[in-house]
């Protein structure tokens, strides 16, 4: 298929601002105590080397959420192609620090190039990935394209476009045409998704629904040392958490709490906003609702009416200290974020209504009794009332979130052979 225009328009467009582009962005990461080396990723300059051997499969994504949500598919994969070598990309420090805490085997992280001529070029000259597999909405231009030239295989997984999105590439139906044809295999979070991907110009045939492989990421690491420490601290107190909180949610949390002292009043509350550089202000509004606190990023240990664990990457050491969780970006029309991790942590997950980016997760959790609705303070604290008062209903939960979780491995494992099969890859290498 001929190029487009508009891609024509994109090569060049992106050659003249790529000087003020890669300033920005090597500034970015520079600016939050990235080497030199690291923040030149973004110019397609790799800071390691390919390992020789096998083939070398290449996971791109977003930002934290995407690439957190495909660590257990790399290792899973990773076990069928006993040789093979992983790459992963992305563009942000946040998501880089996370995923550094849970590469799989074999695996190593870089930034992702920029989409201009010469960052792909050095990018696919070093790295020659036999295979490349890009996650959710990543639609770049050259680097698809480009990608596609080199011979690797393509595949999209977890695809999801917003309707913004899709609104937009359908007005341009050649140049969607041109990107999505690149692709071997698309897999979608739903039939609806698998609909809309067709429709603006994905091939009938490579398109399939898959599943939501954010409800399959691996377990969210521990800290033993630290979840000592907490465990020591508290006692035997009674323990809820209040996870990935927006602002304009914590007051609610906050009510909730003051309103569960009344009669449970050694009851603690883990508050872990979703932006850890919220900090300041959520400690604040702990402060305006009459609340005592210790805080993680002062180093503080919890034990007081509220801990503000205002740090990055730590979910699953404050999941093993309670099966009582709020998740966020719920009460709000956020989209909700990841039930999985609290259910595979063993614990119950509640969240407010509104739950768009895992709309059939949740309906499938809630249906188990593995997930719980509150829509505002009254309600959650009723939710957290009713389980810290019955144990049985409190147990049945928390044996429906541990079968939710236990399920998701078989189906992790169907998608790793799909795609093995429609990327051309061998279990020999």
């Amino acid at each position: 298929m001929p190029a487009p225009l508009l891609y024509g328009a994109w090569v060049g467009v992106s050659a003249l601002l790529l000087p003020f582009i890669a300033r920005r962005e090597v500034g970015k990461l520079r600016g939050v105590g990235l080497s030199v080396d690291r923040a030149h990723e973004k110019l397609g300059h790799a800071s390691v080397r390919r390992s020789a051997g096998g083939p070398l499969i290449w996971f791109h994504s977003a930002s934290v959420g995407e690439s957190l949500s495909v660590l257990a598919l790399i290792t899973r994969m990773g076990v069928i192609l006993p040789d093979a070598q992983f790459l992963m990309t992305s563009g942000t420090a946040t998501s880089a620090a996370l995923v550094a805490k849970r590469l799989p085997p074999r695996c190593v992280h870089q930034f992702a190039p920029l989409d201009a001529g010469g960052p792909m070029k050095r990018f696919l000259k070093h790295w020659k990935p036999d295979a490349a597999v890009f996650v959710e909405s990543e639609l770049w231009p050259q680097m698809l394209r480009r990608t596609h030239d080199s011979g690797a295989g393509m595949a999209m997984v977890n695809a999801r476009l917003s309707e913004t999105s899709l609104a937009r590439w359908g007005k341009q139906p050649a140049l969607a045409r041109y990107l999505l044809e690149v692709f071997d295999l698309i897999l979608t979070q739903n039939d609806a998704m698998a609909e809309n991907m067709v429709a603006i110009g994905a091939p009938a045939d490579r398109v399939a629904r898959g599943v939501n492989l954010k409800s399959m990421a691996g377990p969210l690491p521990v800290d033993e040392d630290a979840l000592y420490e907490a465990r020591a601290a508290l006692g035997h107190r009674p323990v809820w958490v209040a996870s990935s909180t927006h602002a304009g949610e914590e007051e609610v949390v906050l009510a909730a709490h003051r309103a569960l002292l009344k009669d449970w009043p050694d009851l603690h509350l883990i508050l872990a906003p979703r932006h850890p550089e919220r900090g300041d202000a959520v400690a604040a509004l702990i402060a305006e609702a009459g609340l005592e606190m210790t805080r993680r990023s002062a180093g503080d240990q919890p034990g007081a009416q509220v801990y503000l664990a205002d740090t990055l990457g730590e979910l699953g050491t404050w999941y093993s200290l309670s099966d009582l969780v709020f998740l966020g970006g719920s009460l709000l029309p956020i989209g909700g974020h990841n039930p999985f991790e609290v259910a595979q942590a063993g614990g119950i997950t509640i969240a407010g209504p509104h739950l768009a980016n895992f709309a059939e997760t949740y309906a499938e959790m809630q249906g188990a009794g593995a997930a719980l609705e509150a829509a505002d303070a009254g309600t959650l604290r009723a939710q957290v009332a009713r389980l810290l008062g019955d144990e049985a209903a409190r147990e049945a939960a928390r044996t429906a979130a541990r079968g939710f979780a236990e399920a998701r491995v078989d189906r992790l494992d169907a998608i790793a052979d799909r795609l093995i099969k429609a990327l051309g890859l061998r279990a020999d290498g």
